[in-house]
């Protein structure tokens, strides 16, 4: 009889093990389940440089040329920078020239080196002082390169010194990432103004600067940066001739 009651016992209590490894395993595919769906959401406009069908990036974001529209307007700018177009070498040797003080402070602050094409967009056809009044490499408003460390008036203007104000772009080119954590939409943002940038980014509700409507000069700035990238990194195919001679140093980098 007590034999009996011992297999019974043993019985049951197999039985509450078995149930209580089933409720188990629910509970942690359930768990498993609510993680997956909380995962973050990746854009299908952003890829990964090293895809083959993405001959054109920027700061390691390769731009989505499935999309017809990217396809034309990056063709078009591409134009505009060959060499039928813009018949100079002077962009090349303005990156010969501020290239090697520009990379080592990029590496430094841990920004894409890709951002070092910044101040040819921004100034590389031209320099000095624009008419709203940035100026320098990194055409910085005078309130603005205040902000960020550089000495504006008084016979002194550090916006023209390559370093001091690379140092500075740098400093406000990581705010403006640790906003959008995006390097696209932080390039965008440098142009744009990360206020103008983000109200535009609400009103659209779009998170993605390849599928934003802004105005003409955002809009095109990325793509111009891409160009930028391309004619340095591979001038032969856009019709750019080597370059054998040495422009003379101009009066902003005697400065310096």
């Amino acid at each position: 009889m007590i034999k009996k009651h011992l297999i019974t016992c043993s019985v049951i209590l197999v039985l509450a093990i078995i149930f209580k490894l089933n409720i188990c395993s629910t509970e942690t595919t359930k768990t498993t389940v609510k993680n997956t769906t909380n995962t973050h959401h990746v854009s299908r406009y952003i890829y990964a440089v090293n895809d083959a069908a993405n001959e054109y990036s920027f700061a390691d974001e390769a731009i989505p040329q499935n999309d017809e529209k990217v396809n034309r307007k990056m063709r078009v700018i591409m134009k505009k920078h060959d060499y039928h177009n813009i018949q100079s070498n002077i962009l090349q040797l303005k990156a010969d020239r501020w290239f090697p003080i520009i990379e080592p402070i990029l590496k430094q602050f841990g920004i894409p080196n890709d951002f070092k094409y910044l101040p040819l967009v921004e100034s590389g056809l031209k320099e000095g002082t624009s008419p709203k009044g940035a100026a320098g490499l990194w055409q910085f408003m005078p309130g603005t390169a205040r902000t960020y460390g550089l000495k504006v008036g008084k016979g002194k203007d550090e916006r023209m010194n390559i370093r001091k104000s690379t140092i500075a772009a740098c400093k406000y080119i990581k705010e403006l990432h640790d906003e959008f954590h995006n390097w696209t939409l932080t390039a965008a943002a440098y142009n744009n103004g990360s206020i103008k940038l983000a109200k535009a980014m609400r009103a659209q509700k779009k998170v993605n600067y390849f599928r934003m409507h802004l105005n003409s000069e955002t809009g095109n700035y990325v793509y111009n940066l891409i160009a930028m990238k391309e004619i340095i990194d591979r001038p032969g195919k856009y019709g750019y001739p080597p370059v054998y001679a040495y422009e003379p140093l101009s009066q902003m980098l005697a400065y310096n």
